[in-house]
């Protein structure tokens, strides 16, 4: 079920591309709203809207947003531009667009004809926040580098909401976006991430090709339930598409919570549990006692055993993130507050640019 209201809108407070954020009002006071212009049109003041408002009334983790679903004021909308597939499908909300997969792209013939990626390193990444310092520990040794993102289907699903992608691909450190399976809004659409990797490496002929969701984690406190899981099958994906699954793990000793304590819990799921072909791992190298503990996180659940770990140490995406003025968080905590975490992302980016 969801939480409908109708309201009226007030103020634009920004807009870019695809994505306008206003302020509303309705008989329940006055909040901020998002809206998806590829669903439902710009806005202007003075505009009615129907606005689900299930998320912030839940007080879940949306950034204490409305949605738009309809501008009442724009009835009368048409369809645009070629394609077919649908996507979130089967919904009100169903959009169209043109996959590259699809007769009429003039990708069709190029990803009809891949063979295998023989070899080439794409990376997989489990959470959003780990993109935006990858992509600037890359680009400030190797301006050069093509770089293109997936975003899967695991958390948002229009890539307009992502702060982080807009001020990447304003910056030239993100030059390519593809948008996976019910995910929308991207350069180029794909029916899966199959095909989101293939394009991007065939169409987009990218140099570096990161895989992983858009902003947002579901989770729920048990051993699978998490949408995390994905990392896993998207391991086993390149793998199947012969290339070679590089995945980023989640590391922190900054957080009080002891099941992400050195090697999150979800990252030694996907390895250990979910994953069932090999990977290879990059590692920061810690201090001696840090070091202890995630070695034996790697033993205690035989992850050493089904993927191939290296140590780097990733110490440049620090200067990386300054050079740019990233303001890149996790959970809350900046660079300085958690380190490792940043450090295992510029362990990443080192094994790339040692290739």
């Amino acid at each position: 079920m969801i939480r409908a209201r109708e309201g009226s809108v007030i103020e634009v407070l920004s807009e870019r591309k695809g994505l306008q954020e206003i302020r509303v009002r309705n008989r329940e006071g006055d909040s901020k709203a998002l809206v998806y212009a590829d669903m439902t049109g710009y806005v202007r003041k003075g505009d009615r809207v129907i606005l689900n408002t299930t998320a912030q009334f839940l007080g879940l983790g949306t950034g204490g947003y409305h949605f738009v679903i309809a501008n009442l004021n724009n009835t009368a909308a048409d369809l645009s531009g070629p394609g077919h597939i649908m996507k979130l499908r089967y919904t009100p909300m169903q959009v169209k667009c043109l996959a590259v997969e699809e007769q009429q792209s003039g990708y069709h013939r190029i990803i009809n004809g891949f063979e295998n990626l023989k070899g080439r390193p794409i990376v997989t990444i489990p959470l959003h926040s780990m993109l935006a310092p990858l992509c600037a520990a890359v680009k400030i040794s190797r301006p050069s580098v093509k770089i293109g993102y997936v975003m899967t289907d695991g958390a948002a699903l229009p890539i307009t909401f992502s702060k982080t992608v807009a001020g990447l691909k304003e910056m030239g450190l993100l030059d390519v976006t593809i948008t996976s399976g019910n995910a929308f809004g991207g350069d180029m659409e794909t029916v899966n991430f199959y095909t989101g990797i293939i394009a991007a490496v065939q169409a987009a002929e990218c140099d570096l090709v990161v895989v992983g969701m858009g902003p947002g984690i579901a989770g729920t406190g048990t051993a699978y339930g998490f949408s995390g899981v994905e990392q896993g099958y998207i391991i086993d994906g390149i793998n199947t598409l012969g290339g070679l699954p590089v995945a980023m793990v989640r590391i922190s000793f900054a957080d009080g919570r002891v099941r992400h304590r050195g090697i999150s819990h979800h990252s030694i799921t996907v390895l250990g549990k979910i994953a069932k072909t090999r990977s290879l791992v990059p590692l920061p190298r810690l201090e001696a006692e840090k070091m202890e503990y995630i070695k034996k996180q790697i033993e205690d659940n035989s992850i050493e055993k089904k993927h191939t770990i290296v140590f780097n140490k990733g110490e440049k995406v620090f200067r990386a993130i300054e050079e740019y003025g990233l303001m890149t968080t996790t959970m809350g905590r900046g660079p300085e507050e958690d380190r490792d975490f940043f450090l295992s992302i510029g362990a990443t980016a080192d094994f790339y640019l040692s290739l």
